[in-house]
């Protein structure tokens, strides 16, 4: 409490004003946590000085209110890149982050001009994710050990939960299953419960899974685009998903219910596409922006298993059992005119994508994790 008050006094956070007519006066709460190193020991206790924002009242003290904070995305990528260039990896910490903001509103409260920065030296741990390398193989492997044991002795299994949404930045491998589980959160029956179990299950045995980035002689984002067709038993919509590889290893994928009921397969595959297309576009963007990889440049490849999606993509052209499709779904030929994107057709036995649309027998399933940079070893 006493860092906390000592930062909050630092960064200059507040001014001692009188009340002006009118004002409205805020509280402030204390908020306690523990800190815990990749092994799950306590490393350091925090205290943290916070407004009760809650008092607040929407349009009247306040219009919009956010934390950016960076995409697990954006963090797979630069360690996927870190892996492939065999490049150092150092972690450093903002101290007391949310007191360098700056609001608009009438609250005289958080201001400050420098960022106090914090050296943590070679990146090992972060965000609750373990970086596992192996700099002689050019091997960077990330994983959640420590927070899936955390979650299972929290919920006395060891042998369940709604807490395993986090465990999915590493893990894509279950994005399929924790999407299904979050349909029906607000309102869980037994059978939610009983495979939420099964989850846990599966994850106590395969916690030591790491998500691997190699190095290799081929620097190239790839894309896997896929779709079930009408498995919704309430709403009979269709259950999307992607996923982009680099260097051997998944580094942004998606398992999502779509938001219109696809009629077809064919609807339902250009839909998955059309989200796969989006996304792959912002990756280029931002990787593009890092100014490290020449072949960002080309048209990213997105493959798909279903030849008449790939051919509307591709075509500009709309039979009678295509013409009802929403415009914005035909901007995937946009993309593609413009060397964007380029749609490839994949034979469903090679669609590593499968998983996050469906279940699987498990031998095949397995077959798709190992392909996603899922593994063991190192």
């Amino acid at each position: 409490m006493k860092d906390e008050m000592s930062s909050v006094k630092c960064n200059d956070v507040w001014d001692l004003v009188e009340l002006p007519n009118g004002a409205k006066t805020i509280g402030c709460k204390w908020v306690f946590k523990t800190k815990k190193d990749s092994l799950g020991n306590i490393e350091r206790y925090k205290a943290r000085l916070v407004a009760k924002g809650f008092t607040q009242k929407e349009g009247i003290d306040y219009t919009e209110t956010f934390s950016p904070v960076s995409k697990k995305d954006s963090l797979r990528i630069i360690l996927a890149l870190v892996a492939h260039f065999d490049l150092e990896l150092q972690q450093m910490d903002v101290k007391t982050t949310f007191l360098n903001g700056e609001l608009e509103e009438e609250v005289k409260q958080f201001l400050s001009k420098n960022f106090d920065m914090k050296d943590m030296g070679e990146a090992s741990y972060v965000i609750g994710i373990k970086i596992h390398r192996d700099g002689f193989k050019g091997i960077l492997g990330l994983s959640q050990e420590t927070y899936i044991n955390k979650v299972l002795e929290r919920f006395r299994m060891k042998n369940c939960s709604p807490s395993v949404s986090h465990i999915v930045c590493t893990r894509p491998d279950i994005a399929f299953a924790v999407g299904m589980l979050g349909r029906y959160q607000s309102n869980p029956s037994i059978d939610h419960w009983k495979a939420a179990k099964k989850v846990m299950r599966y994850l106590q045995g395969t916690k030591d899974y790491k998500l691997m980035y190699k190095r290799t002689s081929n620097l190239e984002v790839v894309g896997y685009s896929d779709s079930d067709f009408a498995s919704c038993v309430d709403s009979c919509k269709s259950t999307s998903g992607y996923i982009f590889i680099l260097v051997g290893g998944a580094i942004s994928w998606r398992s999502v219910k779509q938001t219109m009921t696809a009629t077809s397969t064919m609807e339902a595959e250009f839909i998955s596409c059309f989200e796969a297309t989006s996304h792959g576009v912002w990756l280029k963007s931002f990787i593009s922006g890092l100014r490290v990889m020449d072949s960002i440049s080309r048209p990213l490849s997105i493959y798909c298993d279903n030849l008449a999606a790939v051919f509307m993509a591709k075509n500009n052209k709309s039979g009678s059992r295509s013409k009802h499709i929403d415009i914005k779904y035909l901007a995937i030929r946009e993309r593609v005119k413009e060397k964007k994107v380029v749609i490839e057709h994949i034979s469903t036995e090679l669609m590593i994508v499968d998983p996050l649309t469906k279940g699987m027998p498990p031998l095949k399933f397995k077959d798709h994790v190992v392909n996603m940079g899922l593994s063991s070893l190192m």
